[in-house]
């Protein structure tokens, strides 16, 4: 790249340091090397991303900064009473090159649930990995690719069978019979939020409380590409199916060791 006068143009150190961050974790990615050993299906957990960018990011001087810019709690009861915290954040990262001060800013959303006091831990690790995934362009190895760049509409059409079985899955109530059809996101605008819904189930420990998620966020399972909103009714169904059983067995020991007494 040259100037007006014919002159090689040096680029900002923030972005030669990005490029090269990108050139270095796009040889492999970062794979889906966790799984769930109940449910049996792989993951990529915010530990991946940071075991895989701290060492690049420190070769080539950048500095990551992040600043919440607001924060929102809804606070739900769960069926056994307890509060479930539904937590939105708006964080900016700063990146910087620590070899010319020279910095960019990316923005972008986290969102977590949890019936403990780790909603905002979680939402700030869902806004830094998705964040970090889209500013290096990381590979994802087996997420589904934004090739659709249209919008898929809801039918108008009352629900039938199926799609009711699979609104019971998710705990949703049925809703009324729609006004306007629903329109789903691409799956460029999708990815991250469903990496991020997935998340928040598997770190759930109930399923009465499982059953509230769903009830929660029906509505936002809806915006999610048709196919994938398949793909989260379906890691319900399996994660329902995996605590259910932990809790009947757990109920089982308990009974025999009070019979034992």
């Amino acid at each position: 790249m040259a100037d007006d006068m014919g002159a090689p143009l040096k680029l900002p150190g923030v972005y030669r340091a990005i490029a090269a961050v990108m050139e270095d974790v796009g040889h492999d990615g970062i794979a889906k090397d966790r799984k769930n050993q109940q449910q049996g299906y792989n993951f990529r957990g915010i530990d991946d991303v940071y075991n895989a960018l701290a060492p690049i990011l420190a070769r080539h001087h950048l500095i990551i900064v992040p600043r919440v810019l607001s924060r929102e709690k809804t606070e739900r009861e769960t069926a056994k009473g307890g509060a479930l915290f539904y937590v939105v954040v708006h964080v900016e990262f700063d990146i910087i090159c620590s070899t010319d001060g020279t910095r960019i800013t990316a923005a972008t959303y986290g969102e977590a649930m949890d019936s403990a006091d780790k909603a905002t831990n979680k939402a700030m690790s869902a806004a830094y990995k998705y964040m970090a995934m889209q500013t290096f362009c990381i590979p994802t190895e087996g997420d589904n690719d934004a090739d659709a760049s249209h919008h898929e509409l809801r039918s108008n059409a009352a629900p039938s069978a199926s799609p009711r079985k699979s609104q019971q899955a998710t705990g949703a109530d049925a809703p009324p019979p729609a006004s306007a059809p629903v329109q789903t996101l691409s799956k460029a605008n999708a990815r991250g939020d469903f990496g991020v819904m997935v998340e928040e189930m598997r770190r759930i420990t109930s399923s009465r409380d499982l059953k509230d998620w769903g009830k929660l966020n029906a509505d936002r399972v809806k915006l999610q590409p048709k196919d994938w909103q398949g793909e989260i009714r379906k890691q319900y169904v399996d994660l329902m199916e995996g605590l259910e059983h932990q809790e009947r067995a757990s109920a089982e020991a308990e009974k025999e060791f009070a019979d034992a007494r």
